[in-house]
């Protein structure tokens, strides 16, 4: 019994659990987030190479960093959180899963001789990377474009497109489905129209994470089996049916 007279509780683990702690632990979760990392490195960028995983019978082919994670079989703790960022950046963003994976592990990478070698505490390394993040993002404000025109706001959401566009099955056809993706968002922010009619509330509700995720609810993809990939098209004002009359 203790101090105050209870009894110390009791972690009843099961049988082959390994418990660890300490320092030793801390390099082995970096070494697993490595590890991962390392899976996917290679399928990053324009050139990047496809991955073929077999699971449980089934082959997917694919070098989108969220699904080829969510097919291999991870079992080390910390190497799931780097799923887990996956699955987030996915549902948030839709682009940028690998990206956002390489540099988890790459932060983890150069933290790892500050811990192993230099002792510092992780709350410590973790202040100061946060000190890090506000200051980047301080950067990207001052180095960010603002298209002052229609014309430059069209052509950055066009580059923004085609480099999410240029990773995918479809980025032989970007001539095709970059200027569709960008005339459907355009196409939304020129109805959604504030009551007042005032712009700055405008630019203030289009920023809205709330907006966003309606945005793509507004949008929607209407599937046809069979056909080409060219005959795809964006249909602004009507109503599309399965079948014909």
């Amino acid at each position: 019994m203790n101090q105050f007279g209870t009894r110390p509780g009791i972690i009843l683990l099961r049988e082959g659990t390994d418990s660890s702690q300490g320092k030793p632990q801390l390099i082995s979760n970096m070494n697993a987030c490595q590890a991962v990392a390392d899976t996917i490195r290679t399928t990053l960028g324009p050139c990047g190479l496809d991955k073929l995983v077999v699971s449980g019978g089934r082959t997917t082919i694919s070098n989108d960093g969220a699904t080829i994670l969510q097919l291999l079989e991870i079992a080390h703790p910390a190497a799931k959180s780097l799923v887990d960022i996956s699955r987030s950046q996915d549902a948030v963003v839709g682009d940028g899963t690998t990206s956002v994976v390489l540099l988890a592990a790459e932060i983890l990478k150069w933290c790892k001789p500050l811990v192993e070698e230099s002792n510092l505490h992780p709350r410590l390394i973790i202040k100061y990377l946060r000190a890090a993040s506000k200051y980047s993002l301080e950067c990207l404000e001052r180095v960010a474009i603002r298209p002052t025109t229609p014309e430059d706001e069209r052509k950055v959401l066009l580059q923004c497109a085609s480099t999410a566009l240029n990773s995918k099955l479809i980025a032989s056809h970007l001539d095709l489905f970059g200027p569709m993706v960008v005339d459907a968002v355009l196409n939304l922010q020129r109805n959604v129209v504030s009551k007042d009619g005032d712009n700055e509330t405008n630019k203030e509700a289009f920023a809205n994470d709330d907006y966003l995720n309606q945005m793509r609810k507004w949008i929607g993809i209407h599937k046809v089996p069979g056909g080409d990939v060219r005959q795809s098209f964006f249909l602004e004002d009507g109503v599309a049916f399965s079948k014909t009359f």
